[in-house]
């Protein structure tokens, strides 16, 4: 996934010269911009941009704004109209971001890009958003799986598991969520990885350890470690809520053994 651009002076430019990969309306739900404990814009007009293609991000029409929550730096490198966008300043109470463009042209004309964590939150009428918002086109469905699965790392079984949920994510492998009882706990260390995801929740993450224990172990008595190999929700969002606990590998990574059929690897963002 792509990290948020640092330049948004390049940003703009790209999106006014080229457009973006496609918008779409998001009315009627309300959208909600929290800062410095204070809604600085509400909406019912909000229209969802894909800058790329991996999910889309809410821009904000311009009249939405509480009044004097933006202002434009004389420093701005934009700050010529002629370039069909302004980069602004958004702020309330003690807060303040300078991650915001305000477009003048183009098919984003009065809109405004507020950047999705440069802020407190963002709310979907009275339900806050995490990470970024859901893309509309995207889905994921758990469903119950009596197939047994069994994973293997480097050849050696780390889980055998005679029932799993399957979690199918538009665009993504199918997920293998296993009971954290039918995998070898002793091969596995806690990561300190967390990642967050808005179809599914806060993520923590196992690494898996081989060797390093006993003379003579696997690896000639050095510990390899396989990073971040393994992750799993506490809380997951409601529409995952059966994941909860289960443990999740990386089948891009290692080797998932389905009722008695070993599964191809697939080709990821993450292989």
């Amino acid at each position: 996934m792509p990290p948020p651009p640092r330049n948004l002076d390049e940003l703009a430019r790209s999106l006014l010269a080229n457009g973006p990969v496609k918008t779409l309306p998001a009315a009627p739900k309300r959208v909600r911009v929290r800062l410095g404990g204070s809604y600085v814009a509400d909406t019912t007009r909000a229209v969802y941009v894909w800058e790329h293609a991996y999910y889309p991000m809410y821009y904000v029409p311009s009249e939405s704004f509480a009044e004097g929550v933006l202002s434009y730096p004389d420093s701005s490198a934009s700050s010529s109209t002629g370039n069909g966008y302004r980069l602004a300043v958004l702020g309330a109470g003690d807060a303040t971001t300078d991650r915001v463009i305000v477009f003048r042209e183009g098919v984003l004309k009065d809109l405004v890009r507020v950047e999705f964590g440069a802020v407190d939150a963002w709310f979907e009428e009275d339900t806050r958003i995490d990470v970024h918002p859901k893309d509309p086109f995207k889905r994921v469905d758990v469903v119950f799986s009596s197939r047994p699965v069994r994973v293997l790392v480097h050849g050696t079984e780390v889980a055998h598991a005679p029932s799993c949920f399957q979690l199918y994510e538009t665009g993504l492998p199918v997920r293998f969520y296993l009971p954290i009882t039918s995998v070898r706990l002793d091969l596995l260390r806690e990561s300190a990885t967390v990642t967050a995801c808005p179809y599914k929740g806060v993520a923590n993450y196992y690494d898996v350890v081989f060797g390093g224990v006993e003379k003579g172990a696997q690896g000639g008595g050095k510990e390899q470690t396989l990073k971040d190999i393994i992750w799993y929700y506490k809380t997951p969002k409601l529409e995952c809520a059966a994941i909860a606990g289960c443990l999740c590998f990386y089948n891009e990574k290692v080797d998932i053994e389905l009722d008695g059929k070993v599964l191809e690897r697939p080709t990821s963002p993450f292989s």
